[in-house]
This record gives structure tokens, sequence and C-alpha cells, in this order.
């Protein structure tokens, strides 16, 4: 039976890419036997906390597009509120670029990244957990602290209504005949190089909740040996996206752009935030990081579409923003999710096969 996910179910959408089976099923993460480092570890409390952050005066972020889950507002209010000035680096970095800067001059102090690079990665972090460290679902989180979802998405489809209906699903967008004459479709970005643009040929390589690499290559061959392959999104006529992108994007000209996702073929995934061990600004990348997991910060993650993770305890507690929370886009079905060994095998399959089939 098809569970109908509602729009605060966080927990249902970060029941973890990481660790899901083949057939849905999720497992939790291997604990870690390492404690983590709260509030009070070195600085007693969040009071002395902002002193030591206000006294650093600066806060390094990389690969924060202000666009991307409302980031820009995060920034602004953060810096606002603190009297903390942000650098902003190379905001177009993937979650691997964000980490391999740490090696450059402007070492970052905190990194937004997918699962598979923090796990990867995760003896470069420094362990703490936030204050509402319990209200993170245990499966998103790295039990020392070193790592943890902040918010998350699904895959969607972006399409113009001008000109074509919604898909039913990925396999009617992507199939001969599948849409009006004329209308093409697009990635979100490089599948070699970008999460979106991946996990959007992985989503419609989906069939029966299960993934094969080869199906969705073969699907985007086809289309672009059709001549239906946008040369880039803002061309296309649809658009494989996380919704909460898509649904900036429809919020933005809704005549011009709307999203769905389609029924039985829901591929979620969350970010996750760390502190780098190295962080020139030890102090301000903690405080960054309790205004990200704050009421505040959370909501305002909300209002850019994306589903933070304290979702659930926030509605339990009366905090979250309702108006926002109806604003997401619906989900009709059980959330499906990449294993990291899933993951690693479609990587390898399209390194070998997806420029060759795409020239």
């Amino acid at each position: 039976m098809t569970r109908l996910v509602t729009t605060p179910a966080l927990a249902a959408l970060l029941a973890l890419a990481a660790c899901s089976s083949q057939s849905g099923e999720t497992k939790a993460l291997p604990p870690v036997n390492v404690k983590g480092a709260s509030l009070q570890a070195g600085f007693g409390n969040f009071e002395r906390l902002v002193e030591a952050a206000q006294k650093e005066g600066r806060l390094t972020v990389v690969g924060l597009p202000r666009e991307w889950v409302n980031h820009g507002e995060l920034m602004d209010v953060f810096s606002d509120k603190y009297g903390i000035q942000i650098e902003s680096l190379n905001p177009a970095a993937n979650s691997q670029q964000q980490v391999d800067a740490v090696a450059t001059a402007q070492k970052p102090d905190v990194f937004d990244l997918s699962v598979d690079v923090a796990l990867a990665n995760a003896a470069k972090f420094a362990p703490y957990q936030v204050t509402g460290w319990t209200d993170i679902p245990d499966e998103v989180k790295a039990a020392n602290g070193t790592w943890y979802a902040g918010y998350g998405g699904y895959m969607s489809i972006g399409y113009d209504p001008r000109k074509m209906k919604a898909p039913a699903s990925y396999a009617e967008l992507l199939k001969p005949g599948g849409r009006p004459a004329g209308t093409t479709v697009a990635l979100a970005g490089d599948p070699l190089k970008n999460a979106s643009g991946f996990n959007g040929v992985m989503a419609a390589s989906m069939q029966g909740g299960k993934f094969d690499a080869r199906r969705g290559v073969q699907a985007f061959s086809a289309l672009k040996k059709a001549g239906a392959v946008a040369a880039a999104p803002e061309q296309a006529t649809a658009v494989l996206d996380w919704d909460f992108l898509n649904a900036a994007r429809s919020a933005a000209n809704k005549a011009n752009w709307q999203v769905t996702i389609p029924a039985g073929s829901i591929l979620a995934s969350p970010y996750v935030q760390a502190i780098s061990a190295s962080a020139p600004h030890p102090a301000a990348a903690r405080l960054w990081t309790e205004f990200l997991f704050s009421d505040e910060g959370q909501n305002i993650l909300l209002r850019g579409y994306a589903r933070p993770s304290r979702m659930e305890a926030m509605q339990m507690k009366s905090t979250i923003d309702n108006e926002a929370a109806g604003k997401l886009p619906k989900v009709n079905g059980t959330p499906v999710f990449l294993t990291i060994p899933q993951q690693d095998a479609a990587k390898e399959y399209l390194q070998k096969h997806w420029s060759q089939q795409m020239s």
C-alpha cells in the first residue's frame, strides 16, 4: 500500500539515503563511539560562544549560493544578528570542492555537503553537537557530531505549464512521444560533477523503487539523439532538479513554471552540515551552526522550500512556520534512497558511459 508522505514528514524523507537497502528498507548508520563536543565544550555557554564569535568577527562559508534554500537570507540575518562579517567563497562549489578548499589560503569554516562526501571526509570535521541535537533524526547524523543533516529535498520535475501538462512519471517525460512536439528536457547540471545532475539521471532510472544507471543514461541518450535535450536548464521546457529549487522558480513566476514530484518515483536526499577541524574562526563556525539549527534558522530554510531536519520537533513545539510548510511541493508515495554502494556503482557507470552516450 502506498503511504502518503505529508509535507512536514522530513523524518520519512531522511531515513537515510546512505544506509537504505535496494528494496527501500532503511537501516541506521553504524555507531561512532566517540563522544561528541557539545556547546559547553570549550565555550561554557551560549553567551560565551557569542562573545568569542564576535571577537573573531568573521565567518568563511563555501558552496552556498544565495538562492539555494534561502541561504542569502540565512547569511544576512546571521550577520545582522551577531555583527559577524561573512565571506562567501565559490558559491557554485560542489561538495568535494568545498572540502578541497581546506587546502587553499582561504580556509572555509563550515560546509554544506552531500552525505557521501561527508562520510568520506569525516576525519576533517570537528565534532560538535548543536543545541537541539536530539531533534535531528538519528539516521541523518554521525553519533560523534562530525556531520548532521540540516535539511533535505526530493528530486522533481519543473515544467512550463503553457507548453505541457504535469508529467505523470519520469518515464512519460523521457519516452519518445511522451511530451508535446518541440519541448525539451534538461538536467540541473553535469551529472559527472554535480549532485543535482547526478540525482536527476538516477531519478530517471528508477523503476519499482530500484535504480539502474544504464537505464537513466539510455533515456537521456535517446533524448539527445531526438534533439530534445536543452542546451541549458533555463532554455528547457522541463528540468529535473531538487524540489526546493523548482519550487523557488515556480514561486517567482507560477504562470511560467510549476513543479511536480511523480508519485512512486520519489528520490530523496539530505544535505549535511559540518565544521572544519581547521576552521580559522572556530567560535563563529559553531555559532553559525547553532543559528542554522535554531527555530529561526530552520524556518528560514523552510521559506526556501527545503525540508528542515528539525521540522517534526518544531511542529510538536508549535514553532514551525506553518504558512511556509504549506507551500512545499506535495508528495504521494514512499521515498527511496541511493545507498553509498549504489551511488559509487552509478557514478562509475556514468564516468565510463555518459560522455560517450551524450556526444
